[in-house]
């Protein structure tokens, strides 16, 4: 049975091609986007969701705008990873300008009805600020119950943030958001610890030269990226780490979870944002979720390059 597919994300470089990925295999249905702030505004992250499913002749894809800001602090961007209004020049110039609007419902209502139509078949990839399916808890408190289980993309358990010390993007920009997923969804969540091993070197990027003009996009996003502060960590290669969480959804043989008690630091302090791993159990608290800790990254790589490939349109 085909697996229906809702995508929360914040496109963003590697949002875009987590959503490619998903299109390009046939394992899973996508039943919608529902766009969050992030890596640049609402209206960017909407507008590039938009151009992505056109571009690839996929507007028939319901995409929901979300939450505009976190729950309580302010809006922090990463437009110096991802490019000014979340993709760079290059990639802009060869989406199309959408022709296509939002669904009337709010992002957070619009993951509610489809958790209600879907059931169990649905599973939730919340790749960006968890801000939206916090709000849908809060609408539904049974969505944990109602749905096939959540994936987050975010989260430092055994290593250090990308934009402090301690916290990874996607929790730092709304902890409180990411704090009750963990503690009411059950989630997988999916960190750096596996997301930054699972890097694209250069050589997979020139898989990507082929002469067409998806091709080149791809080669485009991948070569931002590589380029930008990723390139100091992933030895000159792209982290796309929306789409390592694509990867393990689409192949369970590439991450390895394990029950884990976890809490997100809401102090905001220094410390705000980060990842509290009870690896111990020293607080003697049963799991609250699904950790993953190893990836397979030869396996990894070789689902993201051959979803990507099934995706071109």
């Amino acid at each position: 049975m085909t697996r229906k597919l809702l995508l929360d994300v914040d496109p963003g470089l590697d949002d875009a091609l987590a959503v490619l990925m998903a299109l390009g295999n046939d394992s899973v249905e996508v039943t919608g986007l529902t766009t969050v702030m992030g890596n640049t505004t609402i209206d960017n992250t909407t507008r590039n969701a938009l151009a992505l499913l056109e571009f690839v002749g996929r507007s028939d894809v319901p995409v929901a705008r979300g939450a505009a800001r976190p729950l309580a602090d302010d809006l922090v961007m990463a437009e110096y990873v991802h490019g000014p209004g979340g993709v760079p020049e290059p990639v802009r110039d060869v989406l199309p300008e959408p022709t296509t609007r939002p669904v009337d419902a709010h992002a957070a209502t619009f993951i509610v009805e489809q958790a209600h139509e879907y059931g169990e078949e649905l599973t939730i990839a919340a790749v960006g600020p968890q801000t939206n399916v916090a709000l849908a808890l809060a609408l539904e408190p049974e969505l944990p119950d109602l749905i096939g289980g959540v994936h987050q993309m975010g989260g430092a358990l055994k290593t250090t943030g990308n934009v402090t010390p301690q916290a990874s993007f996607n929790f730092y920009v709304d902890a409180a958001a990411a704090s009750r997923v963990v503690q009411e969804a059950s989630p997988h969540v999916v960190g750096l610890d596996v997301t930054e091993p699972g890097y694209l070197p250069p050589e997979l990027h020139d898989t990507f030269a082929d002469g067409t003009e998806y091709g080149r996009m791809i080669f485009d996003v991948l070569d931002y990226k590589a380029q930008g502060p990723d390139g100091v960590v992933a030895e000159g290669g792209a982290i796309v780490s929306d789409s390592v969480v694509l990867a393990g959804m689409l192949d369970a043989d590439v991450l390895t979870f394990e029950d884990a008690y976890v809490e997100i630091d809401t102090s905001g302090g220094p410390s705000n944002g980060a990842t509290v791993y009870d690896e111990h159990g020293v607080y003697g608290e049963d799991p609250n979720c699904h950790a993953a800790l190893n990836v397979d990254v030869d396996r990894c790589r070789d689902v993201i390059v051959s979803s990507l490939k099934s995706a071109a349109p």
